[in-house]
């Protein structure tokens, strides 16, 4: 039906508590609709159904729109992607919210021959802040963590060279995969700067996930031969696996571009793009005004993605979980994600009953290509 897809996940853009959110602390959460309450409607956004997902109206729209549930056991990204894509997690990541255990601190200063400090859960800019000029001095790793299930190791770049981060976060992940230790990502958080006052996280991060435990919909399109660009975090996330062309990118202006870009390329497959900064520099940090501003450069932007989009074209824009930055605390809230559907071959626009499970998406994916659907129902047929 489609020759080719763009997936494009707002991380962290949540459209309403889901219906489980008692069980994790996160009732009358609601990232979209609070960040955009008494704000300026931001009109692209309400053509493709948001407004109405968010007052349950029925104005026009020129897409078809829908919410998506979560059933995984987790509202973090990993969760997140891997149930859209056909994998359902049924036992949670761990998760370290007090800090690593002193094995695995011991273990990690023994293959890394450095010292550790922080080990705790904080924002990644706050302990740079607090603790980056004695890292600058002595050459120690900072290792941190939040409420999701990772493990974070922050070094100035010019005291630790990306290359060795790299390596000893490679390193830290073979270490993690012993049970008791299994976060679901170690990430490399380089920074540079020379001061507590001008400390910059820079764009080498990189995550270093655990391969999903059976194939995605991604896995199964890149073995009957069709292209699978991953932009942004993408191929972090899957470890690379089903992933035959990976675009990384600086910040959300930079993965639009590389989306449009893409878009402007021939190709038979899916385009696969996470917009990262919702989350990372608002939603965490509990920014309104940063988190609208960014929803607004992306309403801009709506036109010309869709301008440049091909007849045979489908574009899907969703999120993979919540994070209201007006709610309490700084972690990811349990929401429904908002999924929308547009097409110029589309003759209709109207809302889709919610799907049961974020892994519908995915499946009206490898529906579309004819591929096997890992789990998930398709709505394909309903795209018209």
């Amino acid at each position: 039906m489609f020759k080719r897809i763009f997936l494009i996940i707002l991380d962290s853009v949540g459209i309403g508590q889901a219906t489980d959110a008692i069980k994790f602390n996160d009732l009358n959460s609601n990232t979209f609709g609070h960040t955009v309450k008494d704000k300026p409607i931001l009109t692209n956004f309400e053509k493709l159904g948001y407004y109405n997902l968010l007052n349950n109206t029925n104005n026009n729209t020129i897409s078809y729109y829908t919410k998506a549930h979560p059933i995984s056991n987790g509202k973090d990204t990993l969760t997140g992607h891997l149930e859209i894509m056909g994998v359902i997690t049924n036992i949670a990541f761990k998760t370290f919210k007090d800090g690593f255990p002193d094995e695995l601190l011991k273990e990690i200063e023994l293959i890394s021959n450095r010292k550790i400090i922080g080990n705790c859960s904080a924002s990644g800019t706050e302990i740079i802040k607090e603790l980056g000029e004695r890292q600058m001095k002595t050459g120690e790793l900072i290792v941190y963590t939040s409420a999701d299930s990772v493990l974070q190791i922050a070094a100035h770049e010019e005291i630790i060279p990306l290359e060795e981060l790299y390596e000893i976060c490679s390193k830290v992940r073979e270490l993690t995969l012993k049970e008791e230790w299994k976060v679901g990502r170690i990430i490399a958080r380089p920074y540079i700067g020379t001061s507590a006052a001008n400390f910059t996280r820079t764009s080498n991060r990189h995550d270093y996930a655990l391969n999903p435990t059976s194939n995605t919909v991604l896995d199964n399109l890149k073995n009957n031969n069709y292209e699978v660009i991953s932009i942004g975090k993408i191929s972090d996330i899957f470890n690379n696996c089903g992933i035959t062309t990976s675009i990384k990118t600086k910040d959300n202006e930079d993965g639009i571009n590389k989306i449009i870009d893409s878009i402007k390329k021939d190709f038979n497959g899916l385009c696969f793009a996470n917009l990262n900064d919702y989350d990372s520099k608002y939603g965490h940090r509990r920014d309104k005004e940063g988190y609208f501003k960014a929803l607004k450069d992306f309403d801009d932007k709506i036109p010309d993605i869709i301008n440049y989009l091909k007849y045979d074209d489908l574009l899907i824009i969703t999120a993979d979980h919540g994070n209201d930055p007006t709610y309490i605390g700084t972690d990811h809230t349990r929401e429904n994600i908002p999924v929308v559907f547009y097409s110029k071959k589309f003759v209709n626009n109207e809302r889709i009953n919610d799907l049961n499970s974020f892994s519908d998406i995915g499946a009206t994916i490898a529906t579309n290509f004819n591929v096997e659907v890992p789990y998930g129902k398709s709505i394909l047929d309903k795209l018209k």
